[in-house]
């Protein structure tokens, strides 16, 4: 890793334990920052790098105004990712974090003409589908109101007004970039696509996580797991399982392209 890369303000980088083969950027939900994913460098293949992703306003980064709009949001990550993308590489985003995933993989064949080795998205209806339930508008009693109902922000945080005033502008922002991004159509990703979902969801349908399929001309593949929306946090262990074994199946394919590759007259 060079000095530039190490310095992102973008990344909390774990390197690989031997040596990188891999790059997985993995993304959170609305919400949620990089510390998401602490400790998954440890489920990770040893070659996998890890490079979870923490946008501005939350955090380490909490002093930065959040971004509020889908093109810009992506625009920023992925010029951000280009020094870490000399070689093969991985996205994971979960709920939000999908969608964004997705956009930055669009992104970056558009303008870079690079692609991921493969896009990993987790409790996620397809990026065609808006949010049947817009919060972003909300008053802010009525936006706690709702995030009490659902989300894993905890209540000693919805009953603190100092530390509600932190938190909810940036998760306002996170769902006005949620909730106002229109998917825009073009060809399909190269990259095979993974969707995971939990099998108790109330928020994301196994219907809905099959139509990630249209948006690769590779393969799709849809696994289920147990838990609820935030299965990422309740059944890691299980779900980083999956990924390890998908993630060992790719460096397969990888080296034995390279070796044709190689060996081709």
């Amino acid at each position: 890793m060079t000095p530039a890369q190490s310095l992102s303000k973008w990344f909390i980088i774990k390197p690989a334990a031997h040596t990188e083969r891999v790059r997985f950027f993995a993304l959170p939900y609305a919400g949620g920052g990089a510390s998401v994913f602490h400790g998954w460098e440890r489920l990770l293949p040893p070659h996998v790098g890890m490079y979870a992703v923490q946008t501005p306003g939350r955090e380490n980064r909490i002093s930065e105004a959040p971004y509020t709009s889908m093109p810009s949001l992506v625009e920023a990550l992925a010029e951000a990712m280009l020094p870490y993308l000399d070689m093969p590489f991985i996205l994971f985003g979960h709920s939000l974090g999908a969608r964004v995933a997705f956009e930055v993989a669009r992104a970056l064949r558009k303008s870079w003409g690079i692609e991921p080795h493969h896009l990993i998205v987790a409790a996620s209806r397809g990026p065609h589908t808006p949010e049947p339930r817009p919060l972003h508008h909300l008053p802010d009693k009525a936006l706690i109101t709702e995030l009490k109902r659902f989300s894993r922000t905890p209540q000693a945080v919805l009953t603190n007004p100092e530390l509600t005033g932190l938190f909810l502008p940036m998760l306002r922002a996170d769902f006005t970039v949620d909730e106002t991004y229109r998917l825009r159509e073009s060809s399909p990703l190269h990259c095979p696509i993974t969707a995971f979902g939990g099998r108790s969801d109330p928020e994301t349908t196994r219907d809905e996580l099959i139509t990630w399929s249209r948006y690769t001309s590779s393969c799709f593949t849809l696994k289920m797991v147990d838990g609820d929306h935030f299965f990422i946090l309740k059944n890691k262990e299980n779900l980083l399982s999956k990924i390890a074994t998908l993630i060992h199946e790719e460096v397969y394919l990888l080296r034995t392209d390279r070796h044709a590759a190689a060996t081709t007259p």
